[in-house]
């Protein structure tokens, strides 16, 4: 059997993740009872064990950097981030709030329901089209706050290939 952390909280679900560490996380409602937990591991144990097998092949796919490197990355995302940000904010005929910098461990983006946007410094790490999409997925937020077909037709309007790079996130980090 796999070891496994539970964590609960006000969701409906059951959810499974493989962290970057290589630690199962199951994500459950507050009563949600523990045999029942226990046997949906049991259950998604195959799937499991390829995640954890790919995540120790894998190890961490994005580069330790020195706190110099770091801080040359978050100077250089504020630059580069803000002028991709006003660019795709013209062409999609959206406004946005401030723009922040972040060191986030699980997000590349967000947008708050004020238009304010917070991009992970590491972006800088990734190729340049993952850039555009994570900024075109977060103004799509000022159309749509949410993640529904309508908000992804919002993001394939300006990139097509939109899935490659969601691909990559997925594959290299």
């Amino acid at each position: 059997m796999i070891s496994y952390e539970i964590i609960r909280s006000r969701r409906r679900t059951l959810a499974l993740q493989v962290t970057r560490e290589g630690r199962v996380v199951v994500r459950a409602p507050l009563r949600y009872p523990a045999d029942r937990i226990e046997a949906f591991v049991r259950q998604h144990e195959p799937w499991l064990q390829k995640k954890l097998s790919e995540q120790k092949e894998r190890g961490s796919a994005l580069p330790v950097l020195s706190r110099e490197e770091e801080y040359a990355c978050r100077e250089q995302a504020r630059q580069v981030l803000g002028e991709k940000t006003a660019y795709y904010a013209r062409r999609m005929g959206v406004t946005y709030g401030r723009i922040s910098i972040r060191g986030q461990k699980t997000r590349w983006g967000s947008c708050s329901a004020k238009g304010n946007l917070n991009y992970n410094w590491k972006l800088m790490l990734c190729p340049e089209e993952v850039q555009d999409y994570v900024v075109v997925h977060e103004l799509a937020h000022r159309r749509e706050m949410n993640h529904s077909k309508a908000f992804y037709r919002i993001v394939e309007e300006i990139l097509p290939d939109y899935r490659d790079s969601i691909r990559w996130l997925k594959e290299n980090t």
